[in-house]
């Protein structure tokens, strides 16, 4: 049975899409967004305020499909910039990467664990975000292979 299970999580036939990118260039500023990055083993994304603090945390992702939950649970609508995630991804389930190893661009990446929400989504989302976003925050990366990742690019297993 556990075989079975490693070969249907191994095969995942869907490739998705970076639809945006964004980076914090200090902490507790503003998001930018960006229409590409560079990031490295080393540093992870550049111009970053979290470049050489986690290896295990060096990028974060989000689902795109998500956006529609949390938008539904807060009732109103939200922009990528707000959920202070580096990636938003559309067309593959950001789960099947989690604790695997993926493209993105040029770059090789591995799935480190969930990217939970935390106090600030209260401040950002207002009352009731941080709940809205409980179990939809994404998944945060580490990088494998040092490269470039931009807007549009695919993402694979």
């Amino acid at each position: 049975m556990e075989k079975e299970f490693q070969s249907l999580v191994h095969e995942c036939c869907l490739v998705g899409q970076v639809d945006w990118i964004g980076i914090r260039p200090k902490h507790r500023h503003e998001v930018v967004e960006m229409n590409s990055i560079q990031v490295s083993m080393e540093e992870g994304i550049a111009g970053d305020h979290y470049h050489n603090k986690s290896r295990k945390r060096q990028i974060t992702l989000i689902q795109a499909e998500h956006f529609i939950i949390i938008e539904s649970l807060l009732k109103k609508s939200i922009k990528p910039a707000i959920l202070r995630r580096n990636i938003v991804v559309s067309g593959i389930n950001i789960w099947a990467l989690k604790l695997e190893k993926f493209q993105i661009g040029s770059c090789i990446l591995e799935g480190t664990g969930h990217c939970h929400p935390c106090s600030r989504m209260e401040e950002t989302l207002g009352p009731g975000g941080y709940h809205a976003m409980r179990g939809h925050g994404g998944i945060t990366a580490k990088v494998i292979k040092n490269g470039n990742i931009e807007v549009g690019d695919t993402v694979r297993l």
